[in-house]
């Protein structure tokens, strides 16, 4: 049997650790109430973007009466020989499985795509650390690329008017990375992302993109999904190619973390603004535009799918300060059963080493 003072050190050691998981989960239940109120705050934008989208679209031909082709280069549809696949994780660890459940999506989503077509190229941007470190040990890196300030990094430019083709490292490549910018999410770095990959869409490098990220309603409502950005299909409608839910074991703990922590488990009822915002594009009222209606359509749009990436990385942030939230908590219990285990483990050796003491006591007397 172990010696009593190891036990008493153990112990203390793991009190150690409960204070440190009690208080890792406060401070993630904290961050979670702000990510959710950045979410909920960005919402309204989002909704009375895509009504006006749709007031424009119902007032534009946005396709040529003759040829039949779209008028905008986000909205054509060709085979998707090159993809670019945006994959958004975390920048840091003990959130329970949040970053590996997306990283396995990604290795599903990557395999099932060249499996469909074996002949296409797969361009891979990372955000977060924790998917660049994944990626970079499976996947080359694209060449020609250059560094910033802010850690983020991508492929070179092609001046105007040029026709380079960079050569691809593999059929999977890593093009771009970004880590630190999840800290303090900002509308300025979804833009200038949306600004390069629309670029590269427009130019025709990249037929398809898409978005894997942790999608989060509410603490009982998330998934994991792999949304289609481009091309647009229908403005205002998700297109979702994979989807996977959490498992209902997983949503009772989040419950249990969130009622301990004080955080609300249910998403905001938010049907009254949305009913209000969703009358701008059904009213049969003929708006007055400022600009001809298509050139707000030709201005607008890129701008939507600029906010569709703001939005899909504030739900990221919050669905892991969620999932950090729950780990932290389900440590926090572990910690208190390891104690209430090792305080009954030093309890026998404490009552064995007595009644040891007593029976040599009375072994001596009886021998005098």
């Amino acid at each position: 049997m172990a010696n009593i003072l190891d036990i008493r050190r153990r112990i203390r050691s793991v009190v150690n650790t409960r204070q440190i998981t009690k208080a890792m989960k406060t401070v993630s239940a904290a961050k979670l109430r702000r990510a959710q109120e950045s979410a909920l705050a960005a919402r309204p934008y989002l909704q009375m973007l895509t009504n006006v989208l749709k007031s424009l679209v119902s007032r534009v031909d946005i396709y040529d009466p003759v040829t039949g082709l779209p008028r905008h280069p986000l909205l054509a549809e060709r085979p998707e020989n090159n993809i670019l696949l945006i994959v958004v994780t975390g920048d840091k660890g003990l959130a329970g499985a949040f970053n590996t459940n997306i990283l396995k999506m990604v290795a599903k989503f990557i395999a099932k795509t060249i499996e469909s077509k074996p002949d296409r190229n797969i361009d891979v941007e990372c955000i977060g650390r924790k998917g660049r470190d994944f990626m970079r040990r499976r996947y080359p890196i694209a060449p020609e690329r250059t560094s910033s300030a802010d850690g983020a990094t991508g492929v070179s430019p092609v001046p105007p008017g040029a026709e380079a083709v960079l050569p691809r490292a593999g059929r999977v490549q890593i093009v771009g990375e970004h880590v630190g910018v999840l800290g303090k999410v900002g509308h300025n770095f979804a833009n200038t992302l949306s600004q390069s990959v629309i670029a590269r869409y427009t130019r025709g490098e990249i037929d398809g993109v898409y978005i894997l990220f942790n999608e989060f309603k509410s603490v009982m409502a998330q998934r994991l999904v792999a949304e289609r950005l481009l091309p647009i299909k229908e403005i205002g409608e998700v297109d979702v190619l994979m989807a996977e839910e959490a498992s209902l074991e997983e949503r009772k703990k989040r419950i249990e973390a969130a009622k301990s922590a004080g955080v609300g488990v249910r998403p905001s009822d938010t049907s009254a603004a949305d009913e209000a915002a969703a009358k701008f594009g059904t009213s049969p009222v003929d708006y007055i535009y400022e600009q001809p209606p298509h050139q707000l359509f030709q201005e607008i749009l890129p701008k939507y799918i600029g906010i569709q990436i703001f939005h899909a990385l504030l739900e990221s942030v919050a669905a892991e300060h969620a999932a950090r939230m729950t780990a932290m908590d389900a440590a926090t219990a572990n910690a208190s059963d390891m104690i209430d285990s090792l305080t009954l483990i030093m309890n026998r050796a404490r009552q064995a080493k007595i009644t040891k003491e007593i029976i040599e006591i009375v072994s001596g007397a009886a021998a005098q």
